[in-house]
């Protein structure tokens, strides 16, 4: 795993300030602290950090193709590079390496832009091609590695892994984009292709950008070269899909350990981190390659504490397991969260990520990951909420609906932090609206009401109509499906998979030099299992139907079929207890309060509601105190003292 960074300036013949390049790229050597490399040339400069993962000796970046008139920057692995290069060297391209960073080069001579569809694996990279003048970006299938981009006022393209490396460009307009910071608000991240400032993008999953030097100030647009099928295919015996289905896992993993440096995997003790360790270590016994090294996060707090089922696995297939707990003291984390991610991000189980990395690093390098499980095979519970929705929506039509749940809706009292299915308010807001603004007020961290309450009335006003129910509306739209499960499934695995998820793990395994891979996202099993009909992946109310009685032949029941928990930490009760003095002092402080989008009455009523019990203010509250923690690493983004709306 590395971090790439690079400049492209309009004027070919433009010196390049290669003080720059070097801040740029040295502010992510965190994600590559093995070596590093810089390439200049007139108007153009490339940075590379490398965290040293196959080819020790000869992987060295900027890397060059035989006449050193094309070179990349790379991030990620490419598992399929072997018979790829066997095929190109067919071609009569000539290697000087053993690394999978020398087959984009010559793919991309090969072949152009469509050497993406030849790539197996997880990445982000840039090609410079001088011969054409061309800088190509591209971006994996699934968004598994990051990729962010700006234009400046001058024509110049600037990018990098992570949005710290383009600020370290004067250049760079880091004014905060109201829109974005109504999509933090309600998903907890702000999606793809939006970054917290209105001048940088990020380069969306399964995208790839061609800029030529010849097309002048025209800025070009990303262009899409995958999506998810969800093309149901027929699947007549389920005993046979659910082996075929542990048969792609174990390949999918499988491509996943080739390394030359010690590797491992997070147990959680859920479903899916428990399944790959299950694979990784039949594997492991087939290759004579000893235990499969394994670690996990507890919590004091037994509600949220899964280690003793991460025990029972590691036990059953004799891993070297560590656990480590997540203490109440381990506060000062949230100042290090703020400056990894960058931009606001509110999942707070950013907290146990971090350590699991951290005690994952101890004892290696790579280590597998079990996400995209729940997205991939329907196991999320809100997934049932919905499904149970829709069938009453398919049955009373919509102006009904609208009629008749809209002002219950209204009428009825919150009762929030209830569960689902007794929060009636919410699902009666939820029956009045179509499937996708349902599904919307199912996941928002502060739906609708909430965030008018919160925000000002001038903040409104500079949101022009915009609402981040929008972002769900645009994928919608694309989806390839419109079955309820497969489009909530399709829309998951557009934002919150690719940016709350991946973009977790990703800065958090980066901070401490640490690759994550994710066989549950290799892209051809992505496309398969997508065409599972949906009643394999979710039958009489349960999640990952199909992978669950599959996988009965390698774990125990009371691993597969136990309540899920997630990787939460227990955030009303710190906010009660340890955290209430922080969170009050965020809240109330002159960060959040010197913006003028903040209601001083609404932050009142959230503290003062939580403190005493009256209402579960969690999620709001850390978003709050999480967006307050971006302010405070940037100051030179905040506006200006606003007056009175």
């Amino acid at each position: 795993m590395c971090a790439i960074t690079g400049i492209l300036a309009p004027d070919a013949a433009a010196p390049l300030p290669m003080e720059l390049l070097r801040r740029m790229n040295d502010v992510q050597a965190h994600r590559g602290p093995d070596q590093h490399g810089l390439h200049s040339e007139p108007g153009v400069g490339l940075g590379h950090r490398r965290l040293s993962i196959i080819d020790l000796a000869g992987g060295r970046q900027p890397l060059f193709n035989e006449d050193e008139s094309v070179v990349v920057v790379f991030n990620g692995e490419i598992y399929n590079f072997q018979p790829l290069a066997a095929e190109l060297q067919g071609l009569g391209h000539r290697f000087r390496t053993q690394s999978d960073t020398e087959v984009i080069v010559h793919a991309w001579e090969e072949w152009g832009a469509r050497c993406v569809e030849r790539f197996r694996g997880m990445f982000a990279f840039a090609i410079w091609d001088r011969p054409r003048q061309t800088l190509f970006l591209a971006r994996d299938r699934l968004g598994i590695k990051p990729l962010h981009y700006a234009w400046l006022t001058d024509g110049s393209l600037i990018f990098g892994s992570e949005l710290k490396a383009l600020c370290q460009h004067s250049g760079l307009r880091r004014i905060i984009d109201p829109h974005a910071v109504e999509d933090f608000f309600a998903f907890g991240y702000v999606p793809e292709p939006r970054t917290i400032y209105a001048s940088v993008h990020k380069l969306p999953a399964g995208h790839h950008l061609t800029v030529r030097r010849c097309d002048g100030a025209r800025s070009p647009t990303p262009v899409q070269y995958w999506d998810i099928p969800f093309e149901t295919a027929s699947f007549p015996d389920a005993r046979a899909a659910g082996e075929e289905l542990l048969e792609r896992l174990d390949e999918a993993v499988r491509l996943r350990l080739i390394a030359e440096v010690p590797l491992g995997a997070f147990l959680s003790g859920g479903v899916d981190s428990s399944a790959v360790v299950a694979s990784m270590a039949r594997i492991s016994t087939d290759a004579s390659s000893g235990p499969v090294n394994t670690c996990s996060i507890s919590f004091g707090d037994p509600a949220f504490n899964e280690s003793r089922y991460a025990a029972t696995v590691a036990e059953r297939y004799g891993t070297a397991h560590r656990t480590e707990q997540l203490e109440v003291d381990q506060f000062d984390l949230l100042d290090r969260l703020a400056g990894l991610y960058d931009e606001p991000y509110a999942d707070s189980s950013a907290l146990p990520t971090y350590l699991v990395c951290q005690l994952a690093r101890r004892q290696v390098t790579v280590a597998l990951s079990g996400d995209g499980g729940d997205e991939n095979l329907a196991g999320y519970k809100r997934y049932g909420w919905h499904l149970d929705e829709q069938r009453l929506r398919d049955v009373v039509p919509f102006g009904a609906r609208r009629a008749l749940f809209g002002p219950l809706g209204r009428a009825y009292p919150k009762l929030l932090g209830a569960p689902r299915f007794l929060r009636a308010k919410a699902t009666f807001q939820s029956l009045a609206r179509d499937s996708v603004a349902g599904y919307f007020d199912i996941i928002s961290v502060l739906d609708d009401d909430q965030r008018t309450e919160l925000f000002t009335s001038r903040f409104r006003r500079e949101l022009q109509g915009y609402g981040a129910e929008q972002v769900l509306r645009r994928h919608a739209a694309a989806s390839p499906t419109d079955h309820p499960l497969s489009l909530v499934q399709y829309l998951d695995m557009k934002t919150y998979l690719v940016d709350d998820i991946l973009t977790k793990v990703d800065r958090a395994s980066m901070a401490h030099a640490l690759e994550v891979r994710v066989p549950l996202l290799d892209h051809e099993l992505v496309e398969w299992m997508s065409s599972l009909p949906p009643e394999l992946k979710r039958h009489d109310g349960e999640g990952k139907h199909l992978f669950k009685s599959a996988l009965r032949s390698r774990l125990p029941d009371d691993i597969l079929y136990r309540p899920k928990m997630g990787f939460a930490v227990p955030l009303a009760g710190w906010f009660r207890g340890p955290l209430r003095a922080r969170v009050r002092e965020a809240l109330l402080g002159p960060g959040i309060a010197d913006t003028g989008w903040f209601e001083p009455r609404t932050l009142e009523r959230l503290l003062d509601e939580h403190g005493r019990h009256l209402r579960d203010h969690s999620g709001a509250l850390w978003s709050l105190l999480m967006f307050d923690a971006f302010l405070r690493r940037e100051t030179d983004s905040v506006p200006e003292p606003a007056e009175a709306a």
